[in-house]
């Protein structure tokens, strides 16, 4: 039944029988939204060919790339949890096909982002289903992540590649917090808790390295892979080095509140309730930042929808970890509205099939800038179903 009132169900109807004279409830948003989801990702998928995945969208096509781009496991990570909420096994054949495109991606060992790729799109498909083979996909990359750790510097390696004026010996990037939810779900799954240190090490580094008295995080910490000592600290994809980039901050509260709920572990549960309090006290009224709080042209600059997205999962998530989570959901609600709003929610059948409107790549490197992204498409999605 759901799934065949969500078939064809327009933005705008749902928006006149809500109205304007009261609240929806979020989980008429979340109706509301898988709606426009459903159709958006149908659409999608079908510009797609066998060899490409769903990138962004420039105002006249669709941009594709091929399944070693960081972000390929977003897309059918999407589609999984527009089955999640809908039961139309269209949507799981559709997840299915998406998700076996990455599948080379479980052997990859030069670059940390295996667990963006695998853990969203397998790791999902697992979750919902327990497919056996999504479960083993999940285990090869597992491994295939842990061969970047490095116990001198007691991290994951980010990056291999140097960026023009860098001469960085062994990167490592706040986002790699996200793909450490790949080591400790295989840990679990599979009873192997060299995975598991793996992933406390690099969190337990990153806390000590890569904050700001403030609780904001630094984008780039290198080392030395020697002795582990600091070189240097930087800000690459924000306004400064010592900016305040708003998707760094957004992976700062989601990693660490991710690894508490694996570890129980206080200090991981102390320094998201720290980011998430600094967040709080300097994000926007409607609750989307700006691409780097310290820009200084606010307000006349880029918001960045991405970085809401997964901070609204976040704080929806880390709400539930504390005595009195209320502002911490409060906010994620207000998030959740304001990205759910004209502004930013796509009408169906425009924005090049995507969900979200209005994010932000890499502004310094003129990237993606103003465009929808597939990991807002996502977080904004999971952050939904958690609420």
């Amino acid at each position: 039944m759901l799934k065949a009132i969500l078939k064809g169900f327009p933005l705008a109807l749902a928006l006149l029988l809500y109205g304007c004279d009261r609240q929806e409830s979020m989980g008429e948003v979340a109706y509301r939204v898988f709606s426009v989801a459903a159709q958006q990702c149908e659409q999608l998928a079908q510009e797609l060919d066998s060899l490409h995945t769903p990138r962004s969208f420039d105002g006249e096509k669709l941009i594709t790339a091929r399944p070693k781009w960081w972000c390929s496991g977003f897309f059918p990570g999407t589609l999984w949890l527009v089955y999640e909420y809908t039961g139309d096994e269209r949507f799981r054949a559709l997840a299915e096909r998406e998700t076996a495109k990455v599948e080379p991606i479980q052997w990859v060992t030069n670059d940390h982002d295996v667990g963006f790729q695998i853990n969203c799109s397998f790791g999902q498909q697992y979750r919902i289903t327990g497919d056996a083979h999504a479960k083993e996909v999940m285990h090869t990359a597992a491994h295939s992540l842990s061969t970047r750790f490095n116990p001198t510097v007691g991290c994951i390696r980010s990056w291999d590649f140097q960026l023009r004026g860098s001469s960085w010996q062994f990167p490592v990037i706040i986002d790699n917090m996200m793909n450490l939810e790949l080591l400790l779900s295989v840990a679990d799954l599979w009873n192997e808790p060299e995975l598991a240190r793996v992933a406390v090490s690099h969190a337990n580094t990153t806390l000590k390295n890569h904050y700001r008295p403030d609780f904001t995080t630094y984008h780039l910490v290198d080392y030395s892979p020697a002795d582990g000592s600091v070189n240097r600290k930087q800000t690459v994809q924000g306004y400064a080095d010592e900016s305040a980039w708003a998707r760094g901050q957004a992976w700062s509260l989601y990693g660490f509140t991710m690894m508490y709920r694996f570890t129980r572990d206080a200090a991981y549960l102390d320094r998201a309730i720290s980011v998430a309090d600094m967040l709080l006290s300097r994000l926007p009224e409607d609750g989307i930042p700006y691409w780097d709080f310290d820009s200084p042209k606010i307000p006349d600059d880029y918001k960045d929808a991405s970085a809401a997205a997964v901070m609204a999962s976040a704080f929806t998530e880390l709400a539930g970890y504390v005595p009195d989570g209320s502002p911490y959901r409060k906010m994620a609600e207000r998030q959740l509205r304001t990205l759910s709003s004209e502004e930013y929610l796509a009408e169906p059948g425009t924005n090049g099939g995507f969900l979200l409107k209005h994010s932000v790549g890499n502004l310094p490197g003129n990237s993606e800038v103003d465009v929808p992204l597939t990991y807002a498409d996502y977080y904004f999605l999971e952050a939904l179903l958690k609420l």
